[in-house]
């Protein structure tokens, strides 16, 4: 499916792929408004999110990677630079593995390389936390107002204890583009992950931000923002 898409701005493209519940608009904002000063910046609303319409989540990730492909191909974009956290960030991986040669670059936070030995655990606790939020009527009240599609489906579906994609992100393997990787150091799975990442591959670079967890982006928008300037600018002068 094609997604529904937002264009900012002119030059080299840059996509940035939104966080499980938000929409292309409403995330990434911080970095949107700096990068569509010189760059042509899209922020697609993923499947099922914001106008993006579909209740079809049952092979979530191979089906987000393809929507991003033929969206990619509508706007006539053929190498770009990809920036994802957290669903963004597992989307965006599942794309570049699958097109690595359209990437001139990958941007990737809000990951976990491995499973960690007590995802049980972390697992229950999320869906305890999910549940709480259903019964927050000014919450659902919100989401209903940001998304055309049945969003609790998106819930649901991490229900599952196996719906994380680990056979995505347990390696880089395949992706030539210089990739960047940001974690906050709150999130030691994640801080584990970076570590993992660039010991067996050259051509990663890691970032761990202070003060921050899961949402790096959010939570220091300015320091996220600078590090990803000065990791494009570089991909620039080596290309």
């Amino acid at each position: 499916m094609i997604l529904n898409t937002e264009v900012y701005g002119e030059g080299e493209p840059i996509v940035f792929l939104h966080t499980g519940l938000q929409t292309g608009n409403t995330d990434f904002v911080k970095q949107r408004e700096v990068l569509q000063k010189n760059r042509k910046v899209i922020v697609p609303d993923l499947r099922g999110h914001g106008k993006s319409v579909s209740d079809d989540f049952s092979n979530y990730f191979e089906d987000a990677a393809e929507d991003l492909r033929e969206t990619l191909n509508h706007l006539q974009i053929d190498q770009l630079h990809l920036v994802g956290c957290s669903l963004g960030g597992l989307v965006g991986l599942r794309f570049a593995k699958k097109y690595p040669g359209r990437l001139r670059s990958l941007t990737l936070s809000g990951i976990t390389a491995d499973k960690p030995s007590n995802w049980k655990e972390m697992h229950s606790q999320d869906v305890q936390f999910q549940k709480e939020l259903l019964e927050n009527s000014e919450f659902t009240n919100q989401l209903d107002l940001q998304h055309e599609s049945d969003w609790k489906q998106f819930i649901y579906m991490a229900r599952d204890e196996d719906w994380y994609p680990f056979e995505y992100t347990s390696d880089l393997d395949n992706i030539t583009a210089p990739i960047l990787f940001m974690v906050g150091e709150g999130n030691k799975a994640e801080v584990t992950t970076a570590a993992k990442y660039q010991s067996i591959h050259s051509h990663i670079h890691v970032c761990v931000i202070p003060f921050a967890s899961h949402l790096v982006h959010v939570q220091k928008p300015d320091i996220y923002t600078e590090v990803l300037l000065e990791f494009l600018s570089e991909v620039q002068i080596k290309n």
